[in-house]
């Protein structure tokens, strides 16, 4: 199996994990923890755990003109981004919250048009308006799950967040293209840990852990390792070998497996309207990752 093949796997097995963790995570915030709480144990813990992997990986020397970058990506990546998210969620509902994730790629496409002068393919564009309708479906005739407090301000957040992952899409891949995942992403953890410490930290300290059942201890650590640890190293992989807009469309997946996943647990039912979303959201994808023709550029 070729590299970038496998890049697309992994690309893949993320969407799958984030669409689970839209619910896993609203089940337990903000009743057990707040979200800023819950964003300071899910960074702290994944510092904890890049660390100890760099201690077994190959070391590199960061050059010290790059460490502007990965401030900024950790600002953009982690911080910004997952404070944005995890409020946004606690006010929203999963499905709503995945939907809007779907305009992160056309964000992406402005971003890397003007930042780093990528030239947008006819097929890429097409796959990502296939995309968007078939989202478009699930916002408008697919049922959500979760209680929304403020579904307006929640969704508004959502949207901020997607604008800041894409930010960092364009951040890391200079990253990427000269060093080791492992040599760089330890700092972007780092700095972003002490960036959300001041958010974090009263909503942290107040937690009655006591009060906290198992099932939800096991939810907490499995967005802790699974939904962060992991799948920011898979994404960090697959863009070695993918551009960050096509690891960007891969989000598109995210409201079809968040509603999988709700359909499951007994919490939503399938529909002919999710039927359409999927296929219009598959072919999307498809569009967008496959080798394309040189000649059709725009």
């Amino acid at each position: 199996m070729s590299k970038r093949n496998l890049a697309l796997i992994g690309a893949t097995i993320v969407s799958i994990i984030y669409g689970v963790t839209f619910t896993i995570a609203k089940d337990v915030m903000p009743l057990y923890i707040d979200a800023y709480g819950f964003i300071l144990l899910r960074v702290g813990g994944s510092v904890l755990l890049f660390w100890l992997v760099w201690l077994f990986m190959p070391k590199e020397k960061i050059m010290r003109s790059d460490f502007p970058r990965i401030i900024a990506a950790a600002f953009f990546g982690v911080a910004f981004n997952m404070l944005t998210f995890f409020k946004g969620l606690s006010l929203t509902s999963p499905i709503s919250a995945a939907v809007i994730m779907v305009s992160t790629p056309m964000i992406v496409l402005a971003l890397s048009a003007i930042l780093i002068k990528e030239r947008m393919k006819i097929r890429m564009i097409l796959g990502i308006l296939l995309g968007l309708v078939g989202t478009g479906f699930l916002i408008l005739y697919g049922k959500s799950i979760g209680n929304a407090t403020n579904a307006g301000l929640g969704n508004f957040l959502v949207l901020v967040n997607a604008i800041s992952y894409g930010f960092y899409l364009i951040l890391v891949k200079k990253l990427m293209n000269k060093y080791n995942a492992f040599t760089f992403v330890k700092w972007i953890y780092l700095f972003g840990f002490i960036m959300v410490l001041p958010f974090g930290w009263r909503e942290f300290e107040v937690v009655n852990w006591s009060a906290i059942p198992d099932a939800i201890v096991w939810k907490i650590a499995f967005v802790v390792v699974i939904s962060t640890f992991l799948t920011y190293l898979l994404n960090l992989l697959s863009m070695k070998e993918l551009k960050p807009t096509t690891v960007a469309v891969f989000i598109y997946l995210q409201p079809l497996f968040a509603t999988i996943f709700a359909i499951g647990l007994g919490k939503d039912e399938l529909s002919l309207v999710k039927i359409i979303s999927a296929i219009l959201i598959f072919i999307g994808v498809y569009l967008v990752s496959s080798p394309q023709n040189p000649k059709k550029e725009i």
